[in-house]
């Protein structure tokens, strides 16, 4: 229960980032009203968090050796009620919590997802228990790296590429029209979020259960 409870609490400091990341510009613009965006973007990313178990299984299964291949908790770990499992996963969510208060009281954005796993990791190692260093590398550091210089990238050619085709448009016309767009890559943007980060909370749900 205090696992399921700290997951929650987690859950919620998750939000003090990623909420507002999703909706600052709809806000900012005034495309969405506050209210309004909080609704949109806390309903997508409940419905995100049910589209897909892919980052829960990742949690789960692949960052550290909690569980035998059938899915079952290794045997180490419920020795003496199962405590091992449980205070693992109770120190990695505690680690991930401290680090996302730290990061919100001085306005530091940063990844939730990263802080959790890195709390396993960390709680792992101090608990004796195996790491798949490979799928850290692999599925968590690389993808660290090259995230941002995608959307670096990427973000460079869509607006270079919009600013080519509207560049002879009526601006009043354009940025109504681009207000509303803004809500719909708001609303993507939550809901991607819940793909992502919803999801893996719900695999340390699922590992306490």
């Amino acid at each position: 229960a205090l696992v399921v409870v700290t997951a929650l609490a987690f859950d919620f400091t998750n939000g003090f980032h990623d909420t507002a990341n999703a909706m600052a510009a709809s806000i900012a613009t005034k495309a969405l009203t506050p209210k309004t965006a909080v609704v949109l973007c806390a309903s997508l990313n409940l419905v995100g968090a049910l589209l897909s178990v892919e980052v829960a299984l990742t949690v789960t299964n692949a960052v550290i050796n909690l569980q035998n291949p059938d899915g079952t908790p290794r045997a180490e770990l419920l020795a003496d009620g199962g405590d091992k499992l449980l205070l693992i996963l109770l120190a990695g969510l505690a680690g991930a919590i401290i680090w996302n208060l730290i990061t919100w009281y001085f306005g530091l954005p940063s990844s939730s997802s990263h802080a959790l796993i890195g709390g396993l990791v960390g709680a792992a190692i101090a608990g004796q228990v195996a790491v798949k260093w490979d799928t850290i590398l692999f599925k968590v550091i690389i993808p660290m790296v090259v995230s941002p210089l995608f959307g670096f990238c990427a973000a460079f050619v869509v607006m270079t590429a919009i600013l080519w085709i509207f560049r002879k448009g009526n601006p009043n016309r354009i940025n109504r029209g681009f207000r509303g767009l803004q809500t719909v890559s708001a609303a993507a943007l939550a809901l991607g979020h819940g793909l992502q980060d919803a999801q893996k909370t719900m695999g340390v749900i699922l590992l306490a259960r």
